[in-house]
């Protein structure tokens, strides 16, 4: 199989590993992961972790969830954590200290910045960049080729934690193809982005982004187009 193990490495039962595996130091992988093709595992790395519940969690009870899927090619950073239920897609990279929540699937080459935390139930595109320390909340929903800056927060409670309404009314952001989010700029629970929209960094962004438009600012208003040589569709 052509697997190196590092030291004080546990591998639980039922784990399935594919060839041409390198796994570091101190890594754990929980039962029943799979793991393909030609994947590196770095030092520290949780693999397969099922989510706990704090004793005052508004959570009812926390299901188990299916075991992690890591596809071939993957590159999983030192100290990074991969919950259960979570699919990486072939040829991710997740950079050191990023953690990926339960029921979080990631597209074929994205690549997982340094610190990034993808919160649960979350569906991120193919070729997307998520650039470090960057939060993408739960309930949000990323296409292809799409971009997140560093220090970018995205947000789904409109209730900011008060009154059980909020409940049923928790959503992340959807940012279609090729949607762009500059450095340290926050989006408002429920935000769209269309496709090629692009927001400047250091906005807040309270209404939808249409598509191709570029917006900038507090709150965040268009300023122009997205200039031709920037949209998706011209990119070599």
């Amino acid at each position: 199989m052509n697997i190196t193990f590092g030291k004080n490495t546990i591998i639980e039962d039922s784990v399935v590993l594919g060839e041409n595996i390198t796994i570091g130091h101190n890594v754990i992988i929980y039962e029943g992961s799979v793991i393909g093709d030609n994947v590196i595992i770095q030092d520290n790395v949780v693999i397969g972790k099922q989510p706990t519940k704090a004793k005052n969690s508004v959570l009812k009870e926390v299901k188990k969830n299916p075991p992690v899927v890591i596809g071939d090619g993957c590159t999983i950073g030192t100290s990074s954590i991969i919950y259960a239920g979570a699919v990486l897609e072939n040829d991710v990279f997740v950079a050191d200290l990023a953690t990926i929540r339960e029921r979080v699937t990631v597209g074929e080459r994205t690549i997982v910045g340094r610190g990034v935390a993808i919160e649960n139930d979350c569906t991120i595109g193919c070729k997307c960049k998520l650039e470090t320390n960057c939060y993408i909340t739960a309930y949000s929903n990323l296409g292809n080729h799409v971009f997140v800056a560093p220090c970018v927060v995205t947000s789904n409670d409109n209730y900011m934690a008060r009154s059980k309404e909020r409940f049923d009314k928790m959503k992340g952001v959807t940012v279609k193809d090729g949607g762009r989010i500059g450095a340290n700029a926050i989006t408002l629970p429920g935000i769209t982005i269309e496709e090629d929209g692009t927001v400047a960094a250091g906005s807040i962004v309270t209404r939808d982004v249409k598509k191709e438009e570029l917006v900038i600012g507090i709150p965040a208003k268009k300023l122009r187009d997205v200039p031709q040589a920037q949209l998706l569709r011209n990119q070599e």
